[in-house]
Formats: C-alpha cells, sequence, structure tokens
C-alpha cells in the first residue's frame, strides 16, 4: 500500500492526473486562462473533467483532461502532453491530427439534435506542451484558419487551437504564465502564482479522497494488467505450441499489452500511465490509441 501512496507523492504538475486536479481549482484554472487570453473571464463552469466522448457506437472516443465553459459560453479544452507522439509505421506525428479530432467531437457533442450551426459555442483547444512541436521556440502557437490568397482573410469560425510550448524562448506571455512554464519545467517556484499552485499540489496531495482514488487508481491497472498478462501467457504458449514456432509466446506476449493498453484506453487512463503499466513505448500505445 505505501508504494501506491509514495507514488503521488512524486507526481509533478506535468502528470494529468495531478495537472487535472489543479486546473480543477477555479482560481488557478480561471486565472491561467485570463492570462493567456489576456481578457477577464467573469466565471467558469466545470463540464466535466477527464470526459470521455464517444458520439457515436463505433466512433473513436476521446478523453479530455478538463472541459470548462466561462459565462460567455465559451467552451475551453486543457490537456497536459508530455510526450511528441509518433506513428512508428508512417512516421507521422499525431498531435495535428488529434487538435483536429478532438475540434470534430467537440464540435458534435456541443450542437445537438435540430440545432443550427451558429450555435456552436466559440473553443479553444490549449495543449501544455513539454517540447517544442513547430521547432520555431515560440512560447505560444496559435491556430486559426487564414485564408491561404489573403491572409488577411479569417475564416470566423470561432475555432482556435494553442500550443502552450513550456521551453519557448520567443513571443511575450504574462509574468505569470512564464513562472507557469517554469515551474512546469523544472519545479521551481518563481513568482507567487507559482507557490499558489505549489501549494495548492501540496494540499492535493494531502487530499484523502484524492490519495485514495490515486491508490484504487493504481491497484486497478496493477488488477488488470496481471489478468491480462495470465491470459497472455496462456494465448501464447497455446499459440506457440500450435504453430510450433518459438515466437508464438512473444507474440502472445504482444497481444497481451496491446489487449491490456485497449482496456486501460478504454477506462480513460493517460497514455503516460498505461505505457507505464504495459512497458510499451508512448509511441505504441498513441498507435493502439489512433487506430
Amino acid at each position: 500500500m505505501q508504494k501506491q501512496i509514495s507514488n503521488l507523492d512524486k507526481l509533478t504538475l506535468s502528470n494529468d492526473f495531478l495537472f487535472k486536479h489543479v486546473m480543477l481549482r477555479k482560481r488557478i484554472c480561471k486565472h491561467i486562462l485570463e492570462e493567456l487570453l489576456h481578457t477577464e473571464i467573469a466565471d467558469i463552469t466545470y463540464l466535466e473533467a477527464e470526459q470521455t466522448i464517444d458520439v457515436y457506437p463505433d466512433s473513436h472516443g476521446i478523453r479530455l483532461d478538463v472541459r470548462i465553459a466561462d459565462t460567455a459560453n465559451t467552451h475551453y479544452n486543457l490537456e497536459m502532453q508530455v510526450k511528441n507522439p509518433v506513428n512508428r509505421a508512417t512516421g507521422k506525428f499525431l498531435l495535428p491530427k488529434r487538435t483536429r479530432y478532438y475540434q470534430a467531437m467537440l464540435d458534435t457533442d456541443m450542437l445537438q439534435k435540430g440545432q443550427d450551426y451558429d450555435e456552436l459555442s466559440p473553443t479553444y483547444i490549449i495543449f501544455f506542451c513539454l517540447f517544442d512541436f513547430f521547432q520555431d521556440s515560440q512560447r505560444i502557437y496559435t491556430f486559426k484558419k487564414r485564408c491561404l490568397e489573403n491572409m488577411n482573410i479569417e475564416l470566423a469560425d470561432e475555432a482556435v487551437i494553442m500550443f502552450l510550448n513550456t521551453l519557448g524562448t520567443k513571443g511575450d506571455v504574462s509574468p505569470d504564465i512564464q513562472s507557469l512554464f517554469d515551474y512546469i519545467n523544472s519545479n521551481t517556484i518563481t513568482s507567487n502564482f507559482t507557490r499558489e499552485v505549489a501549494d495548492t499540489i501540496v494540499e492535493i496531495k494531502n487530499d484523502k479522497k484524492v490519495r485514495d482514488a490515486y491508490m484504487t487508481y493504481e491497484m486497478r491497472m496493477k488488477d488488470l494488467r496481471d489478468e491480462a498478462h495470465a491470459e497472455g501467457l496462456a494465448e501464447g504458449k497455446a499459440q506457440g505450441l500450435a504453430e510450433g514456432k518459438a515466437e508464438g509466446l512473444a507474440e502472445g506476449k504482444a497481444e497481451e499489452k496491446t489487449a491490456t493498453a485497449k482496456r486501460l484506453l478504454s477506462m480513460g487512463l493517460s497514455v503516460e500511465d498505461i505505457a507505464k503499466a504495459t512497458s510499451l513505448s508512448i509511441e505504441q500505445v498513441e498507435a493502439i490509441k489512433a487506430e
């Protein structure tokens, strides 16, 4: 039992589990949005934290870390992205098309049957990235649709995607946002705001409900891993005997890991935690998720 508790104590803000719980503190989350967008927000409402959206039974569901709406009915989706996922089979990075899919699913989820398209809310999909995806050292990369023939013409669909590069050195951000980037990168407190974030993290880690939730989460992962391991070994041995090939066991283990990863994905666990639980790479789990 002590192992699960110590694991929680080691988590930093870059971890999905802890990031979600910190963003659930309204004052912190609201302040981050105001500093990023340079606007005042009267209030925010949490639609659902770590929400899985399955618009259609046969569609590829998405797990959202934190989904928020403000009093102006602007919707925000905040995500923590530690690694830069790539499909090993194609060599293509997955993040751009993931944002495309997130946007499509959010819109479909928001627009109920019989509603007009103009009832779609403005949206911001915001990724906190611990890497520079575009390799231009910008602190923030903001994307809106524009006409290639005349870049002054914007398609006013009110959909914005932002990549926050915590390693960036170009472009202006507020002191509190920069201090947040520094805190994410090195756990260094450089402002009153990051002091508040750090104190909140201590409070969260000392919250019995959170500790119980994290222990349950870890034990559930272990049980699933052990169960899949036993099933995978049996399947691998049977296949090896049937085919008379030594690689049967290895294939069974690979199938076991894939099956475990699929189960954990369906439960809404983060890619990073699934990779840790199954010994698969981040890229392999991303590829399974993209299937």
